[in-house]
């Protein structure tokens, strides 16, 4: 697996990225990260190695990038202090919003297309906690580029906001993954049905579950860390690419 660093240029800006090419021979699926709301950090970045590993091209762009560079986070004082998680999110959210977001998904696709040993055709795309709801709004904003997009411990599924990814339900052609965290404000129940009721007026077809962990469980180094939870993200994260990316 090789990992390389590069700049990818946006319609507002420059976007660092990562970008991760398969040690098996090409074409590659390809599949799109969209972050949580800690950053880019070791253990994203190690984290989107193992999707390298599996056979995928990966690329794993830093969202926050116009709101200027920034020293990787400690998860336990963003989690556990109020004041610096309100801090850093008043920093970053203005600038991370649903359009700004989907502008430069555009990008990332035809960088993505543009890779000599990627095959051609729809790719994947997975998102945590904020990243999960940009990978379904971006399913409906380009439904003809994604076969398959899974959103974990994701926020604001279904809200009350004009740009609710719920409300892109009828342009959404992917397959859809949601696995939604115990006790979350961010994805309520009243969010979760409303989310499902959306999908099946417009016939989408998806996949809605609640696993017995908190908001954040997936990656090792945020406090709610879940060991088994994070086993069973993999082991549906990776049926879902196999059954949707092929080969």
């Amino acid at each position: 697996m090789t990992h390389t660093q590069i700049e990818i240029p946006t319609d507002d800006g420059v976007c660092p990225a990562h970008a991760y090419t398969p040690r098996t021979p090409g074409p590659w699926p390809a599949v799109l990260v969209f972050m949580d709301g800690v950053g880019i950090r070791p253990t994203l970045v190690e984290h989107c190695e193992r999707l390298a590993e599996a056979g995928y091209f990966t690329l794993l762009p830093d969202l926050f990038y116009r709101s200027g560079p920034y020293e990787p986070q400690d998860p336990a004082k963003l989690f556990g202090d109020p004041a610096v998680r309100g801090a850093w999110f008043a920093r970053h959210r203005a600038t991370t919003n649903s359009a700004a977001v989907m502008r430069d998904t555009r990008v990332f696709l035809e960088h993505i297309a543009a890779e000599p040993g990627v095959r051609p055709g729809p790719v994947g795309a997975v998102g945590y906690c904020m990243g999960g709801r940009m990978a379904v709004t971006a399913a409906g904003h380009y439904p003809d580029r994604f076969a398959a997009v899974a959103a974990y411990h994701p926020g604001n599924l279904a809200d009350a906001e004009p740009d609710s990814p719920h409300l892109l339900a009828a342009k959404i052609s992917a397959e859809v993954y949601v696995a939604a965290a115990r006790d979350d404000p961010t994805f309520p129940e009243e969010q979760k049905q409303r989310l499902a009721a959306a999908f099946d007026a417009a016939g989408v077809k998806y996949t809605l579950e609640t696993y017995p962990a908190r908001h954040g469980w997936v990656f090792p180094d945020i406090p709610v860390y879940d060991a088994a939870g994070n086993a069973r993200h993999w082991a549906t994260l990776l049926e879902l690419f196999a059954r949707t990316l092929p080969r």
